[in-house]
């Protein structure tokens, strides 16, 4: 939110809160005062999420325990989004990525991960701007990744989703600006969270020095926000890197395209 507007009081929706970049979003905004409604899939977490950041920062929590890569989740979320008392900043945070190159893949799969990263992205964007630009007030984060600038990975498709929500976030906030809302697309690099141990993607090969703290690009999410971008990378090493997949040759980047995540097993979604 705007730096000069107060925080207390206010309520914020997270997805994805339970763990990385939605658990750390969840500790800074209740830190800051704000009530929160915690979106995940595990019940039992989420409770257990929410006693804790009551317990330690006294702001109100509620909880949804919903799959947001089905219709019936998405629309839980909705309407929680449509009713009072009203959430002022929506973090669009759940998302998935496949342990299986596109060959290998199965429609069901990749259902599942465009229905998530793409499809409820899409669902609750919508859902918190039609109320948001009623009252000329809001701002809509939308996770995306420093991959969705550049198909750096073969056989991915998680770089192709992320990069549908860093433009729709850039297109949709200049839309929503003139109502005093504002959508940002937040591009991290590989951050420390159980992302990658969740999709069974051996990260062990990647340097140290390329790994983020998931609450300093929580930071840096707020303060690009409070500045009204459009798309948030933090650290400057980030930076220097999408700076390169925007302008380096394409013929360059087609020759250093390779999957350097590792994979643990088989391959398998």
């Amino acid at each position: 939110m705007p730096s000069d507007q107060p925080t207390a009081g206010r309520w914020a929706l997270i997805t994805g809160a339970t763990a990385g970049i939605g658990a750390a979003f969840a500790g800074r905004l209740a830190a800051d005062g704000w009530h929160l409604v915690l979106v995940a899939r595990d019940g039992t977490r989420l409770a257990a999420q929410a006693a804790e950041l009551t317990g330690r920062y006294g702001v109100e929590t509620e909880t949804i325990a919903a799959d947001l890569s089905t219709d019936d989740g998405c629309a839980q979320v909705e309407q929680r989004v449509a009713a009072t008392p009203p959430v002022e900043l929506l973090v669009n945070n759940a998302g998935i990525s496949l342990n299986t190159p596109f060959l290998r893949s199965s429609v069901a799969d990749e259902t599942r991960l465009l229905r998530l990263n793409v499809h409820a992205v899409m669902r609750l964007t919508l859902a918190a701007l039609v109320t948001m630009t009623e009252r000329r007030n809001g701002a809509v984060i939308n996770v995306s990744s420093v991959a969705g600038f550049g198909a750096l990975m073969p056989g991915s498709t998680y770089s192709a989703s992320k990069a549908w929500v860093t433009n729709f976030s850039e297109s949709v906030g200049q839309s929503a600006r003139p109502f005093g809302v504002r959508v940002m697309a937040l591009c991290p690099g590989y951050t420390r969270t159980e992302f990658h141990q969740r999709a069974g993607i051996d990260m062990s090969k990647t340097p140290e020095w390329m790994w983020l703290n998931a609450a300093d690009v929580v930071d840096d999410a707020l303060r690009d926000l409070g500045k009204g971008k459009f798309v948030s990378v933090p650290s400057w090493k980030y930076k220097l890197a999408v700076a390169g997949l925007r302008h380096a040759p394409r013929g360059l980047l087609d020759r250093v395209a390779r999957d350097t995540r590792g994979r643990i097993g088989r391959d398998r979604g």
